[in-house]
């Protein structure tokens, strides 16, 4: 079993990094506010303007911590990592089954069987959480949406051809988020959400949700290639140039449990705001630098929630999901499981 590092995420408009001895050393306005061993690392993230010595670059890239520069609002601006350590026999068989149309489209099908199983189980929450706090025309809503969802679900789990897979991900993906916005458990107006809008986000749901999806993709990315697989080189998600296809394909069936779940608990529970929150001059809305790290303690405390693993039948924390599932990936590739079994929430 892998060990669970922690990840750095220096959000600090201005911050310098640099090492001393094992240690990464934080810096802020001439003061060390921070030292952590590198060891302890499996990750360091930026956001903004960040600065970082080539000696603390040179020494995460031999220890194997990745550092990920993102920009203030959570948008991947480049990604600084040591050798590459996949195995070569592994990454071959990945390659030949993407290129083989059933094998593409039998791992393209339990993805998105389990994305839309996991979405199912988001709106059963919320029934069985807010029935009673809720009139029959939004019981109906949410009764018919998973319904619907469960009906996809069956017909993605008996696809065979990888473009019909994508079409019943895509209906289902608008059905789940018409009825996002009656998850929401609040009154203000900053809070309606009326789709999901990417590139920019529209609104303060939308900004949650985009923030959270690119920290689940990170950590998908590296699982990824802590069990040898090219994060590039998808089934679901197309190949392009840059794109992290495997890393997102992943994530497909995660998206759900480490942030939708969790996008909906931060602004249910009243910590986020309105306040949170602005618009600017394009029309995008940002998360002020506080909710940013409000965020980012909430997603580092439920990768430490334990879970039952559905498959597995062991215990383990919620963070090590994606590299189990990269593992099970790895696992069917090599030809000792006759399939991928997907994550599926209970």
């Amino acid at each position: 079993m892998r060990r669970h590092l922690n990840t750095l995420y220096v959000t600090t408009h201005d911050a310098w990094l640099h090492k001393d001895g094992e240690n990464v050393v934080v810096k802020v306005d001439g003061k060390n506010r921070m030292r952590v061993p590198v060891h302890l690392l499996g990750d360091v993230v930026c956001f903004g303007a960040t600065g970082l010595t080539p000696a603390l670059m040179g020494h995460c890239a031999d220890r194997g911590v990745c550092i990920t520069m993102l920009g203030r609002n959570g948008r991947f601006l480049a990604r600084m990592e040591g050798p590459v350590s996949g195995n070569v026999l592994l990454r071959r068989s990945q390659y030949r089954a993407a290129d083989d149309s059933p094998s593409e489209a039998a791992i393209a099908s339990h993805v998105v069987t389990g994305k839309l199983h996991n979405q199912r189980t988001v709106v059963r929450r919320a029934l069985r959480d807010h029935a009673t706090k809720s009139g029959p025309d939004w019981q109906d809503r949410l009764n018919g949406c998973q319904i619907r969802l469960r009906d996809a679900a069956r017909r993605a789990a008996q696809s065979r051809d990888t473009d019909a897979t994508r079409g019943i991900e895509g209906e289902a993906a608008r059905l789940y988020f018409s009825v996002f916005g009656d998850l929401v458990r609040r009154d203000e107006d900053a809070f309606a959400f009326a789709g999901r809008s990417r590139r920019p986000p529209l609104d303060p749901i939308n900004a949650l949700l985009s923030l959270l999806y690119t920290l689940l993709v990170h950590d998908c990315r590296s699982a990824l290639e802590t069990v040898g697989l090219d994060p590039a080189v998808g089934f679901l998600h197309k190949e392009r140039p840059g794109r992290p296809s495997l890393a997102l394909d992943l994530m497909e069936e995660l998206r759900p449990i480490l942030a939708d779940r969790l996008a909906l608990s931060l602004v249910n529970r009243r910590q986020l705001g309105p306040g949170d929150f602005e618009t600017q001059l394009s029309g995008a809305v940002a998360m002020r630098d506080n909710a940013r790290k409000t965020v980012l303690v909430a997603y580092q405390d439920r990768k430490k929630d334990e879970i039952m693993h559905p498959y597995l039948r062991e215990k383990t924390t919620v963070g090590l999901v994606p590299f189990l599932q990269a593992n099970l990936l790895a696992r069917h590739l090599r030809g000792d499981l006759d399939g991928y079994p997907p994550f599926l929430w209970r």
